[in-house]
């Protein structure tokens, strides 16, 4: 009763998955690393393989392994970090793909007995993968060669043709791997960022790719809190921490079950909003631990009635903009404490 919740909608993961891949013309290969975003590997990637997924990427050997575990032998795991040292045992038992992105890993890879892997090509990002003059000629058991795209969210950018043009090249000589360069914004660009599959996170769970609410994008999560106590405030008191809010007139303010050790973050006000009784209201104060305040002035609401913090009536991309973040880190941030449910 007490405790905040995350909602996730299996239907309209699937239906993101089915969007994409209309779009691009190509099959989409999930990024879910992270415990898919946060929001539960094994019922999310249950959900994909039935809505026809067979790759994906996931960032360290540890959610490999437990992506391994809970589902099998069926799908192809790509394991971003690559072959890292002291992993190539470990990769090679759980039949999980190294992404090579360095050339200490690909010898590790080989000595352990190799297999099939991926190569990642820095084409600008500069954070993982082979620079372009370094880029190793083929090699056995190379399934997949991939970049990433720095700027991807922005369509307007010039640095995404020029990283797909480099690419393009550098992808020419490796004919018999599968490419993978578009992210969930590059999916966007245009045919000519498909190449082979896709390989799309954040939209896949319900954030635009440009960092804003996109119609063609179903919201996925809905964090959910329920309503402690409701009070009167009168006029020239103060809410929550440090005199956070003062009340100007006389306040009715709802006291909600999650704070910023449920992932709400202090930085939410005082710009948030929730959804509450059909309406979007503003927090109030100070985030606290465990508990926000929200102005329910002329609602009717009591204890128990739950409050929207992002989800289908407040989009999870508007949630991060008055936050100062992005959707990525609302998701990944949702904690341990708060109830996942599943539909569909």
């Amino acid at each position: 009763m007490t405790r905040a919740r995350l909602s996730v909608d299996l239907d309209a993961l699937a239906a993101n998955h089915a969007f994409l891949e209309r779009l691009t013309g190509r099959p989409v290969q999930p990024v879910v690393k992270a415990d898919a975003y946060g929001l539960g590997m094994q019922a999310c990637v249950t959900r994909l393989m039935l809505a026809g997924a067979r790759t994906f990427f996931v960032a360290r050997l540890s959610e490999g392994l437990a992506l391994r575990e809970a589902m099998g032998a069926h799908p192809i795991v790509y394991v971003l970090d690559g072959c890292t040292e002291g992993a190539a045992m470990a990769l090679r038992e759980a039949d999980l793909r190294p992404v090579i992105n360095h050339a200490d890993q690909l010898p590790r890879w080989q000595e352990a007995g190799g297999g099939p892997c991926g190569l990642h090509i820095d084409t600008g990002m500069n954070r993982l993968g082979f620079r372009p003059e370094q880029a190793p000629p083929p090699f056995p058991g190379l399934a997949l060669v991939m970049s990433h795209l720095a700027c991807g969210d922005d369509p307007d950018s010039p640095m995404n043709a020029r990283q797909r043009e480099t690419f393009a090249a550098l992808r020419a000589r490796y004919p018999d791997a599968l490419a993978s360069f578009a992210n969930s914004g590059g999916c966007f660009l245009g045919p000519d960022y498909a190449f082979d599959a896709v390989r799309p996170g954040i939209s896949l769970w319900g954030g635009g790719p440009e960092g804003r609410p996109d119609p063609r994008i179903r919201p996925v999560a809905t964090f959910s809190a329920p309503i402690l106590q409701v009070r009167q405030v009168p006029v020239g008191e103060s809410v929550g921490y440090a005199r956070g809010a003062v009340a100007e007139r006389p306040l009715t303010v709802a006291t909600v079950g999650a704070g910023y050790a449920d992932g709400v973050m202090r930085a939410t006000s005082p710009r948030g909003q929730v959804f509450v009784a059909g309406h979007l209201r503003p927090i109030l104060g100070r985030i606290s631990m465990d508990a926000l305040a929200v102005d329910v002035t002329g609602l009717e609401v009591a204890e128990g009635d739950r409050v929207e913090l992002f989800g289908s009536n407040r989009p999870i991309d508007d949630a991060a903009r008055d936050t100062g973040t992005i959707a990525y880190e609302l998701l990944t941030s949702v904690g341990g404490r708060v109830d996942r449910t599943y539909t569909g």
